[in-house]
């Protein structure tokens, strides 16, 4: 807005970020977590500047724009999207807070390989797996997932002796129990996706331990993405 001023900017390659997107039957905001490219601003006002007097003109310059509103609170919140980008606005009593999220899968950089799995496996019994991807709070495997599924495959038709059980891990977002049961299908998802390339499925297990094992710190958006993982253990 005119006579506003950058008081804080942030920019994440690839983060989370929770706005309602809706209201359920009470009125209240129902949340939604999107992952992808994040960006937030907060911006100071010029005197005289009321809360829903910004939630206005965001509303007016959204629907200008093409957006689609999804969730407004009167002065307090305005939510609105277009195609994969997702916009919130939230007024306070002498700035505005603005975040803007791209929804995108991750960019993978760490890989896993026949080697590094039979060396990790063979040394300490386990292998952490950070090549295989989600839908966000789903078990759906996403396709970019497949080179390092196929790895997996390579080692077992590798070592035909070898019997795998494989671990499902989450973060802490959302509640242990959501978790708990997020984590156990997720790894289901992955033996189901193995036997389908050849695995036996009698050489293969599942579990699944929610939030409860988290190898980074959760307050930060890299030692989720470390905590989202699966593992193999060897049997």
């Amino acid at each position: 807005m005119q006579g506003s001023t950058i008081f804080s900017c942030d920019h994440k390659e690839f983060d989370q970020a929770t706005m309602p997107t809706s209201k359920d039957q009470d009125g209240n905001g129902v949340d939604k977590t999107f992952e992808g490219e994040v960006w937030t601003w907060t911006y100071t006002v010029r005197d005289g500047v009321s809360a829903i007097q910004v939630v206005r003109n965001f509303e007016a310059a959204f629907k200008r724009a093409g957006l689609a509103i999804d969730f407004e609170d009167g002065p307090n919140t305005i939510v609105a999207h277009k195609a994969n980008t997702w916009i919130e606005v939230e007024p306070g009593p002498e700035n505005y807070s603005q975040t803007i999220v791209t929804v995108k899968a991750m960019q993978q950089e760490v890989t896993a390989d026949t080697s590094s799995l039979s060396d990790q496996l063979a040394s300490t019994g386990h292998a952490t797996v950070y090549g295989i991807h989600f839908e966000t709070a789903q078990a759906t495997i996403l396709a970019d997932s497949e080179g390092t599924l196929q790895e997996i495959v390579k080692f077992m038709k590798g070592d035909t002796t070898a019997k795998l059980r494989v671990d499902g891990h989450t973060d802490n977002v959302g509640t242990p129990d959501a978790n708990q049961a997020l984590s156990e299908q997720r790894a289901r998802a992955v033996v189901a996706w193995l036997v389908a390339h050849g695995v036996p499925a009698a050489r293969l297990s599942s579990r699944g331990w929610g939030q409860t094992q988290p190898i980074a710190d959760n307050s930060t958006e890299d030692g989720r993405a470390k905590n989202r993982r699966v593992e193999l253990a060897k049997q």
